[in-house]
């Protein structure tokens, strides 16, 4: 793909189709690569596990791993890879999903379905891809980030900005990312609460940004987020870093 021209990719490996350490070896060394030959490395790297499915049992998979491995891979990942992005499904239960996110995790998703067409009618009996494991709406998903001190973002603003490939690994690298993405999570994360957030996790919301403005370092760009803050208040939306 890179060869090819596309400058972001993302890698990942299903847990449990072939022995762990192999694969995630593997997942390593294929950073490594890509690093060494393009310099650039990947912008997301998945961990997704064997999950029930029809007509899959994932206790016939000899090469299942168990939680206390999978939170060692998470970890490790996170030490030997500390620029990218690290994701985690619905497959996993919340009580998975909130350990890891103490490891390294920093995107995961809420109110998933995995069949095809699924957000647009409901889903039927065996017409996933696998079984759910975390089926809590998005704002249920929400609150819980907020209960525990996360800031939910929705930012898509370095694709959207050209923010890609060699461009995203030097701003990530140096830290500097960090400029755009504290005050695009805030915004987006208004954005959220004011058209789709329920009264209660829009309460948590709010009190988190009221905390969250006081921590970006720059006087300027905290003055220029709480004016759109205002703004997204007033109907205005899609402001980004």
């Amino acid at each position: 793909a890179m060869e090819g021209g596309i400058d972001d990719v993302g890698c990942g490996v299903l847990f449990g189709l072939n022995l762990y350490k192999y694969d995630f070896v593997g997942l390593l060394m294929h950073a490594e690569h890509l690093e060494a030959v393009f310099g650039v490395g990947p912008h997301t790297i998945s961990v997704p596990r064997v999950r029930t499915a029809d007509d899959i049992d994932p206790d016939e998979f000899d090469n299942g791993i168990s939680d206390e491995i999978f939170q060692k891979i998470v970890a490790v990942l996170r030490i030997a890879v500390p620029y990218t992005g690290m994701i985690i499904s619905t497959r996993e239960t919340q009580q998975t999903r909130e350990k890891v996110l103490e490891l390294g995790i920093s995107q995961l998703s809420g109110g998933s379905r995995t069949s095809v067409g699924g957000y647009a009618e409901d889903e039927t009996e065996n017409s996933s891809q696998f079984d759910v494991s975390d089926n809590r709406t998005l704002d249920e998903v929400v609150g819980w980030l907020l209960d525990l001190g996360h800031i939910p973002s929705f930012c898509t603003a370095c694709y959207r900005e050209g923010r890609t490939g060699d461009r995203f690994m030097a701003l990530c690298k140096s830290k500097q990312i960090q400029n755009c993405c504290h005050p695009n999570a805030l915004m987006t994360l208004k954005e959220y609460l004011v058209d789709y957030a329920s009264p209660a996790t829009r309460e948590l919301g709010l009190e988190l940004i009221k905390k969250e403005l006081c921590s970006i370092p720059r006087e300027k760009v905290r003055d220029i987020v709480v004016e759109r803050l205002e703004k997204i208040e007033n109907g205005e939306r899609d402001f980004r870093f």
